[in-house]
Formats: C-alpha cells, sequence, structure tokens
C-alpha cells in the first residue's frame, strides 16, 4: 500500500515539473552581445534573494507555459540579482556593486549600481529595453500570468510608443483581451 502511494506522489510531482516551463535566462552582459547580432527587446527581471514576491513572480508567472514560451520567443530574458556582484557593462560604462559583502550573499545585501541606474526602487521589478539596448520601462511590483501579458505585448508591439497620455493607457488596456492561461 505505501509503494503505491508513493507512487502515485511520485508520478504527480513527474507531471507537474514536465508541465512547468523554463525561460531562457541569460545575464545582461549576454543579452547585450546577442543584441549585436541579432535585435530583441531585452526583458530584465530584477529580484533579490530574500524577496517573497520576487520568489512568486518566478513560480506563478514566470513558469507559466504560455509567458515562458512568449518570453523565450520574444525577448531576450535576463535575470539580474539587484543586490549581486556581477559586473555588468551597459552602454559604455561598468556598473557594479562595490559595497557587495560576500559574507551574505542570501541575506540584504547593498544595492547594484545598475539597478541604481535604472531607478529600481521595489522588487521583484522587469525592465524592458528596446532592440537597441535603450531603457523603456520598469515594472515594479507582483504580476500574475495575465497582467504581465499586457506589458509583454505592449512593448513588443511598440505600442508604448503610441500611449501619450493616460487616456491613451487606458483606453488600449480596455481593448486588450489576455490569452495567456493560468498554470
Amino acid at each position: 500500500m505505501n509503494k503505491i502511494v508513493l507512487s502515485l506522489i511520485a508520478l504527480a510531482l513527474l507531471s507537474i515539473s514536465t508541465n512547468a516551463q523554463k525561460i531562457n535566462w541569460i545575464s545582461m552582459n549576454e543579452a547585450l552581445e546577442l543584441q549585436k547580432k541579432n535585435p530583441k527587446k531585452i526583458m530584465v527581471d530584477v529580484y533579490t534573494n530574500w524577496c517573497g514576491p520576487c520568489k512568486m513572480l518566478d513560480k506563478q508567472t514566470f513558469q507559466n507555459k504560455d509567458v515562458a514560451n512568449y518570453v523565450n520567443e520574444n525577448f531576450y530574458a535576463v535575470k539580474f540579482n539587484a543586490e549581486g556582484n556581477e559586473s555588468i557593462t551597459y552602454k559604455e560604462r561598468e556598473f557594479l556593486n562595490p559595497y557587495y559583502d560576500a559574507s551574505k550573499p542570501n541575506k540584504r545585501n547593498s544595492s547594484h549600481q545598475f539597478a541604481d541606474y535604472l531607478g529600481v526602487r521595489g522588487y521583484p521589478t522587469v525592465a524592458f529595453f528596446d532592440e537597441q539596448s535603450g531603457f523603456l520601462y520598469p515594472l515594479t511590483g507582483f504580476y500574475k500570468p495575465n497582467e504581465l501579458e499586457f506589458y509583454l505585448k505592449l512593448f513588443i508591439n511598440n505600442k508604448h510608443k503610441e500611449i501619450k497620455t493616460k487616456e491613451d493607457f487606458q483606453e488600449y488596456y480596455d481593448t486588450f483581451t489576455p490569452e495567456f492561461k493560468a498554470k
């Protein structure tokens, strides 16, 4: 009896893990290099190790099959620890975290210069860049798959260029029909 229960649990876990989709995360430096050969927009997940909503965004949104497929197809997807010690070269400038404390890698640490440059004030933040690596917009907070879909498609379809007023944004929002399915 115990073997049957364990087998059923193992089968359930296997089916859950095979349904989860993975985003092909790369570093910012890799995305900027790839952009030189094949221009694509960049989506950056700016997170910290201690951030609960960051973990929710990973689990509930970025592992959603529709989100992962759409991001992989349309963006270079970057995972960036806003309190990490990665060196980033952007617009011929090097960004570091000079006060990074290696003794506390999974606790609060000093803010990375690149996160400060992007104006990140909360976590998670999803930052968008155009095909020429120009910074577009920081989207702060947790978003469900269909909520993030709105912004993914807004930038991919260049609708952000048409929005000049709050009314333009509201009109686009009101006519948007989400397609991504929940897990």
